[in-house]
């Protein structure tokens, strides 16, 4: 049972000798019961054809009474004494009724279903209404069978009260039950295993695709190659768009292991600079100590150090890392970070600062304003400027300056990791270009974006907390 196919057919399999078993049972005792009020029916009127002979003054010797094998007929006194029998008719209930067919004698058989508390007294010549039902058996000539009976009252034109009891063969009954039961037993395996078969077949055929995609998906685990793709079925259903969404998750697994090499390439590459400049000073310094660039050791020190800060961020903020749900004060922020950048060359000027809390870690948020700080002190001309404004259920913090701007065409792209627009500009002053980068995947983690409004003005946009 390890395969879907196996499965899917038992379980049909099982679902349908169930649904047969159940239908096939309510068709018997339909059945069943039909035939038996047919019997029942038959034996009512060959009850009142006798009954009628009674109430019209014939005599008990010249009854016509109907053949014993199908309508075994007794006609009996209040005290018991079977008055006529039909031909052959030897017992009832196991009690005999006559010595010799036809004749009078013997001793009527018990009914427990007669109507013994009807009280009303019949006039001579009539027959009563009610009519009872019980199963039971006979003795017809020697052969004892099972008997659908119908019992009624009837009175004579001499007076005499007597009992009418006339019974209606159940072998028919039994017979076409047994034989339909027995169709239904032998058709229903061949039938289970059609419905076996074909479910098998369907099964297998709307699983085929499937498979296509499992076999698909096993050649690029093989292959390492994620340009591939899984076949997609022309059917816009469920497994159509399991193959549909599989596509779309091989695309982005395939670009993030593509951004994830290139930003290794560009980590080696920018980590190379530093370090080689850091080790020629120090070489230069072991054989020459007079020569040794002192400052100019730190400053390529503190740019690494800088730079593989940049470089953990980025991993922990890839890794899924989330902010801690402490409430910062934004106003209150920007105004102690501003007031410790002293060597800026452009002084920051604090424009409107509203009120206002948001959930998340003070030290990422403000990893994110002295990024959009630096990067506004490169290009400004003589004005940078800092506020923050309260709009609908959002709080924004605008960083703005007097310089150029961002082409528009560029406003994207400056987001993306070791991305420098100016390629010219030297290292030192561009920086390894993650700033931007790092600020917008912290703004995104805190719920909220970073973008560019106008070619100078950068807007980081956090819900409000609470």
């Amino acid at each position: 049972m390890g395969s879907v196919r196996a499965r899917a057919a038992a379980g049909a399999t099982v679902v349908v000798a169930l649904a047969l078993i159940a239908a096939g049972t309510a068709v018997l005792l339909v059945l069943r019961g039909n035939l038996q009020n047919q019997a029942g029916l038959q034996a009512e009127v060959a009850a009142r054809e006798v009954a009628a002979q009674l109430a019209t003054g014939t005599a008990y010797g010249k009854l016509d009474l109907p053949d014993g094998d199908d309508h075994p007929v007794v006609v009996a006194a209040d005290d018991g004494r079977v008055l006529a029998a039909g031909e052959d008719v030897r017992a009832v209930d196991g009690k005999r009724v006559t010595g010799v067919s036809g004749r009078a004698g013997g001793v009527a058989p018990s009914g427990d279903d007669e109507d013994d508390d009807d009280d009303r007294a019949l006039r001579p010549g009539e027959v009563d209404d009610d009519v009872t039902y019980r199963d039971g058996s006979a003795d017809v000539d020697g052969t004892v069978a099972a008997y659908r009976f119908a019992v009624m009252e009837a009175k004579d034109t001499r007076g005499e009260q007597v009992t009418v009891r006339a019974g209606s063969a159940l072998a028919p009954e039994r017979d076409a039950v047994g034989s339909v039961r027995d169709a239904m037993l032998i058709g229903l395996p061949p039938l289970l295993g059609v419905v076996a078969g074909v479910t098998w077949l369907m099964t297998r055929r709307a699983l085929r695709p499937v498979e296509g995609i499992r076999g698909e998906m096993a050649a690029i685990t093989a292959s390492t190659d994620l340009s591939r793709r899984v076949p997609v079925p022309a059917s816009k259903d469920e497994i159509g768009r399991l193959a549909r969404t599989t596509n779309e998750t091989l695309a982005a697994l395939e670009s993030s292991v593509e951004r994830q090499r290139r930003f290794v390439a560009d980590a080696s590459h920018e980590l190379r600079s530093p370090i080689a400049s850091l080790r020629t000073q120090l070489e230069v310094g072991v054989a020459h100590p007079e020569l040794l660039d002192v400052p100019g050791a730190v400053e390529d020190t503190v740019r690494l150090q800088r730079l593989a800060a940049d470089l953990l961020l980025l991993a922990r903020l890839d890794a899924g890392e989330r902010p801690a749900g402490t409430r910062v004060e934004l106003a209150a922020m920007v105004r102690e970070e501003s007031s410790q950048r002293v060597a800026d060359r452009v002084p920051v000027r604090l424009g409107e600062l509203a009120g206002g809390e948001v959930a998340g870690s003070r030290p990422q948020l403000a990893r994110v304003l002295t990024n959009l700080l630096d990067n506004a002190q490169r290009h400004a001309v003589s004005a940078v400027r800092v506020a923050v404004v309260r709009e609908g259920e959002g709080i924004v913090l605008r960083v703005e300056d007097d310089g150029p701007g961002v082409p528009e065409g560029d406003r994207e792209r400056i987001f993306e990791r070791f991305v420098r627009l100016d390629d010219a500009r030297a290292r030192d002053d561009g920086g390894a270009g993650l700033g931007l980068a790092i600020a917008r995947d912290v703004a995104v983690r805190h719920g909220g974006s970073l973008g560019v409004r106008t070619g100078s003005v950068f807007e980081l946009r956090l819900p409000v907390a609470g």
